[in-house]
């Protein structure tokens, strides 16, 4: 995840390598790396919960284990990079040309992946609880399965470029051999164009859409009506609008889990997206670096904490995890 666009250049110098602090070193390693740990543990057992449980094949789960394979590229292709750069000098890159392209086209495929997720499976509650009857066609596992499908043929066709438009490039320190630096094969007006056609597409689209659609579903559950038979009897109209009362209370949950998850997605990311605008239209850059690196771990959490939510507010994923932990044999 590079701050800002590169030079078109093949050569780079710098008088002095810039390292960060101890104090830095130590925060970010000992953060990062329990995010990283946490993180991926956690959406691989969301993945492994919903596979082996068939009571938890539904088509919101469906985009929550796609969101959750999303979030293991985006940690295992940035955070342990993340966390050895702090002890490299400057901008060294030790992972090879392979390393720096596949490095650039996984953290962006996985980011654009679960952007998409996430207006995915919004989409999908809308319809779901606002358009009962549309539902009944649009909302099932096997559209689901074929709108993740696309989601993921989208992501690797829109990231596809940075496989041609990354590279290693030599670098100069004073007291240090040629080092090379993983950056991008575009000027700064071309680097900008696709970063903003990103923003759009991943961050600002997604996120004007959550807000709307959530609001219109809350409006939906407010308004819902209960229906009952006339042919009811007294008891079986408490039976039914108790059964409707915990349907509507369920969903309920299942919305605020969801609409907790997008919001987190818009706020864990304004930081370093506001970043790269400032320093995109600033004439001076601004690169402080207990900022960038705090930054980038709300990046990193927000691929982390979607496990931990599902565990906190829905009683069936807490039941099936404690399943798939603890299961006798």
């Amino acid at each position: 995840m590079n701050q800002s666009a590169s030079l078109n250049e093949t050569e780079f110098w710098e008088a002095d390598p810039i390292y960060f602090p101890l104090s830095c070193r130590i925060v970010g390693t000992i953060v990062q790396g329990i995010i990283f740990t946490v993180g991926f543990i956690g959406n691989v057992l969301v993945v492994f919960v919903v596979a082996r449980s068939r009571s938890m094949w539904s088509p919101t789960n469906c985009y929550l284990v796609s969101l959750a394979v999303a979030d293991c590229i985006v940690l295992v292709a940035a955070v342990p990079q993340e966390i050895v750069s702090y002890y490299l000098p400057g901008s060294e890159w030790i992972w090879g040309d392979t390393g720096c392209v596949l490095s650039v086209f996984c953290q962006t495929l996985g980011i654009n992946a679960s952007s998409l997720c996430v207006a995915a499976f919004t989409v999908e509650r809308y319809i779901g609880i606002c358009k009962p009857f549309l539902a009944q066609t649009m909302c099932t596992n096997r559209r689901a399965l074929k709108i993740v499908f696309c989601v993921w043929i989208f992501a690797v066709l829109y990231s596809s470029p940075w496989l041609f438009l990354t590279a290693t490039f030599p670098i100069f320190y004073r007291g240090y051999p040629p080092l090379k630096m993983c950056d991008h094969k575009l000027s700064r007006e071309e680097y900008l164009g696709y970063y903003f056609t990103d923003l759009v597409l991943f961050y600002l689209i997604p996120l004007l859409l959550c807000v709307f659609l959530y609001s219109n579903i809350v409006l939906c559950l407010i308004n819902q009506p209960f229906t009952s038979s006339p042919n009811n009897t007294a008891v079986s109209v408490g039976n039914a609008e108790h059964q409707s009362n915990y349907r509507t209370s369920s969903r309920t949950q299942v919305v605020k889990m969801l609409a907790i998850v997008s919001g987190l997605f818009a706020i864990l990311w304004l930081p370093y997206r506001g970043l790269l605008v400032y320093n995109s239209v600033a004439k001076e850059t601004f690169m402080n670096v207990w900022y960038l690196m705090t930054s980038k771990s709300c990046i990193y959490l927000n691929s982390a904490i979607n496990p931990i939510l599902y565990n906190a507010m829905s009683a069936k994923f807490r039941k099936e995890f404690k399943r798939a932990l603890f299961r006798q044999t």
